[in-house]
This record gives C-alpha cells, structure tokens and sequence, in this order.
C-alpha cells in the first residue's frame, strides 16, 4: 500500500533533521560541549593554542581533535567570517530534551518556565537561556518556525548555558501554553501596555509554578499568544523611553520571579 503524500513528507522532514549538525565555536561553547555527556560530538577542530587551553575537556570527551594552523582555520570549517571562534569549533548533533510535559512536570517545586514568541535573534535567545540558568528556570520554550534555532552564534552568547538549560522548540507555542496550564503553570504574558506591574500579579501566583511570555521587540506577542496568557504585565519604567531589549526582559522577569516568596 502507497504511503500518503503526508506521511512521506513527514518522514522526509525527520531524516533532514536527523542528518543536520551544528558548528559550536570559541572556547567557552566548545569547552561546555566536549564535556556534556548528553551531547552527540562529531569533529572537533582546534589550533595548538586553543588544544593546550581544552586539554582536560578534550581529554573527558575521548576525541581526538584536528590541529589546524589558526591562519588558515577559518578554510578548514564552514563557519561565518565575523565568527569569533578562537582557535575552536566542534561539530554536534542538536541536542533533543525531550517533552514539555516531561521537563516541565512541577512535582512538589514551583518551577518557572520561559516562553519565547518570535524570539528569532541568536544572540538574544542566547543571553535569554545563561539568564534562566542563573536564576533557575525550569526551560526555555519558543516554536520551530520564527525562531532561533541551536546555531554557534547561538552558543557562544549562552556561554555554556546551552548544554545545561534545556531550550525546546515546540510546533505550536499556544498549544505548549495550554499544556503548561493543565499541568497548573499560571501564564503572564509581558506587553508594556499593560496596566498590572509584574511584581503585583506575580504575588498573586505563590506557591504556583508560573510561565514567563516574552514577544519579539516591536511586534509584541502574538494575538493568539496574548489570548492564551492567563495574566497580562508589565515591566515598570521610569521616564518617557519604556521598551527594554528582550533578553533584558527576561532577566529581569526571571529575578522578579525568584522574589515571590522574599
């Protein structure tokens, strides 16, 4: 019996992207990865300057890295121009966290949980994982499409934080909310227009596991997005110039979160 069209697709769409790897670079991200068990490793890249710097990561992963003159490194991997990779770069398999509904699963704590609506910047979603990890979130959570995805540039900004803070890439962001909210998770959604402070409504939420929402900056959040939030908030201002960079958005959500039982 022939296959659908559908389920053709769809089988095609899961080997390519079982077949795709990523370039981590600089010493930080590579470092990270080469000792994160979880991380599937394919070719490590290095100048003798960056080996000598990596050698008890290079020694933990059990690969044994290409010594590449640092003059020509940048010929030797597919890597943009503007990449900053000091002497390092390490081909990976994306790492796969698994499930919302298993990461996210409260148990006895009061997680918090970070959604991103059209985040698409690396580097902001990258700043926007090292903060939840500093402050503890349970995961980071944006869609497949119209975000950014595992890439190098992506890792060097976590500064590690990506092969620690579990980042999920969902097919639909309302629907992953949704889930959250059955598993008891109370969704603020941050618009500057709206009227509530963020430290009021989430003193409304102690003892709760509670979801952050963050839109891309200028768009906001999506009208779906914002229907799908339980609470509205804002993040107060000083002055006439109220918008603040996303990453710095989250961070100073994360914090505000930690303070609910202070």
């Amino acid at each position: 019996m022939k296959k659908p069209t559908w389920v053709i697709d769809k089988e095609r769409s899961k080997r390519a992207a079982a077949a795709e790897t990523v370039w981590l670079f600089g010493l930080h991200a590579v470092r990270d990865a080469l000792m994160n068990p979880a991380r599937q490793r394919l070719r490590l890249v290095l100048s003798k300057n960056a080996a000598d710097k990596l050698g008890e990561a290079i020694a933990e992963s059990g690969m044994e890295p290409e010594i590449v003159d640092v003059r020509v490194f940048s010929k030797s991997v597919p890597l943009a121009e503007e990449s900053v990779h000091q002497g390092a770069a390490l081909e990976v398999k994306a790492l796969d966290w698994g499930s919302v509904e298993a990461v996210c699963e409260p148990g006895q704590a009061s997680p918090v949980v970070v959604l991103l609506d059209r985040v698409t910047d690396p580097h902001n979603v990258g700043a926007i994982l090292r903060s939840a990890e500093v402050f503890g979130a349970r995961a980071v959570i944006a869609p497949h499409r119209h975000s950014a995805p595992e890439t190098g540039a992506l890792a060097k900004t976590a500064s590690g934080a990506l092969e620690r803070q579990p980042y999920l890439r969902v097919k639909n962001l309302a629907e992953a909310m949704k889930e959250l909210q059955k598993m008891g998770y109370v969704i603020y959604g941050l618009a500057g227009e709206a009227e509530l402070d963020l430290a009021q409504g989430l003193s409304q939420s102690k003892g709760l596991p509670i979801a952050l929402v963050l839109g891309a900056e200028g768009p906001g959040l999506r009208e779906r997005t914002r229907e799908t939030c339980d609470v509205i908030v804002r993040i107060p201002f000083e002055g006439g110039f109220g918008s603040l960079n996303v990453s710095n958005a989250a961070a100073v959500s994360l914090y505000a979160a930690g303070q609910r039982g202070v």
